[in-house]
């Protein structure tokens, strides 16, 4: 019999779980789009679904899988939508976001300065996720914030300078 190690928990995370059609091809997509490097991916034998894939943007973990339909897993094609977010804050979100572009995410709210601080952008990849890119620009109050929030026309979404 051999033994293991049991696991410890050393800090706590969440790590997004996307359900993608046809998640070989998406992560493909990731890695070409945002840089994602795969650290491990395992394979249904004999169906070849992938049952769970771990990537990595610049430390930033999560993992891709397959549409299980009869298990329940949908992928935002198969819904019609996601109403989730997936929130990825880098050094440069201008080259990001370009990359992105470039490799098939289609522009939902373009890059720009926002009331909170940050440079921030809205993107949706080909399997339907939505991807939030930012740049941190001013490190603002909460008050602060309300009060450039006041300015706002936010008849547009988050808003442009009224």
């Amino acid at each position: 019999m051999t033994e293991t190690t049991p696991a410890t928990i050393t800090v706590t995370t969440l790590t997004p779980h996307i359900a993608c059609r046809n998640a070989e091809e998406a992560i493909e997509f990731y890695q070409k789009a945002f840089g994602a490097q795969l650290l491990m991916k395992m394979n249904i034998p004999g169906d070849g679904r992938v049952i769970h894939a771990d990537l990595s943007i610049d430390g930033a973990r999560f993992y891709v899988v397959d549409e299980f339909p009869e298990q329940g897993g949908k992928s935002p094609q198969a819904l019609g939508g996601s109403p989730v977010m997936l929130s990825l804050q880098v050094e440069d979100c201008d080259a990001v976001f370009a990359k992105a572009i470039e490799a098939g995410c289609t522009v939902q709210m373009p890059l720009a300065d926002m009331f909170w601080g940050d440079r921030w952008g809205l993107l949706v990849d080909p399997y339907g996720h939505s991807w939030s890119i930012s740049t941190p620009k001013q490190r603002l109050t909460a008050e602060e914030i309300r009060e450039q929030m006041s300015t706002i026309d936010m008849s547009a979404g988050c808003g442009s300078p009224a």
